[in-house]
């Protein structure tokens, strides 16, 4: 792939998302780590929409777009552990689809006959990442909601996980048919 590909204004702004990440664990204060939950949301769907309005999309920034969202709310996440926001049960839950997705993309991987599946962003996995992005400045501003969206994190990640699974074996199904 040619160096400009990678380097297109939405694939850096899918980047920045991981030096935001870095920044969440430098700063301390509430509304700067606010500003940076704020701004990684904000590239996270300007990233899309460039890509999508400039013509400009491409398997690389179908791989870095999620792998950026991962890595910011890893890092986020995993600072409320460590400063005891978050325990290690909220922790798990919160990562479930991200766990799950990343399980189901390697076992895809491996396995043959799901090597054609293709993974695309679906709504339930957007609706997890805006419920985790909301999620993370709730456990500033509004701690006594934590365990409320916590668990909406967990039920609608299962359904993400039944959605993503029935979308990898119908993309099976269609390719083996072909």
């Amino acid at each position: 792939m040619a160096r400009r590909a990678l380097f297109n204004l939405p694939n850096t702004m899918s980047l920045s998302r991981v030096v935001l990440a870095l920044a969440f664990v430098l700063v301390s204060e509430p509304w700067d780590r606010i500003a940076l939950i704020a701004v990684a949301g904000f590239t996270d769907f300007m990233d899309g929409w460039l890509a999508r309005h400039e013509k400009s999309e491409s398997t690389t920034g179908a791989m870095l777009d999620p792998l950026a969202d991962r890595i910011f709310v890893l890092v986020a996440i995993s600072t409320y552990l460590v400063e005891g926001e978050l325990t290690t049960a909220q922790y798990f839950i919160f990562l479930t689809r991200d766990l799950a997705t990343a399980a189901g993309f390697v076992i895809a991987k491996i396995i043959p006959t799901l090597r054609p599946a293709v993974f695309r962003a679906r709504l339930l996995g957007k609706i997890v990442t805006v419920a985790q992005m909301i999620t993370l400045v709730a456990i500033i501003v509004l701690p006594e909601l934590t365990d409320f969206l916590i668990v909406t994190i967990g039920v609608v990640s299962a359904a993400s996980i039944i959605d993503y699974t029935i979308a990898v074996w119908r993309g099976r199904a269609r390719s083996s048919a072909a």
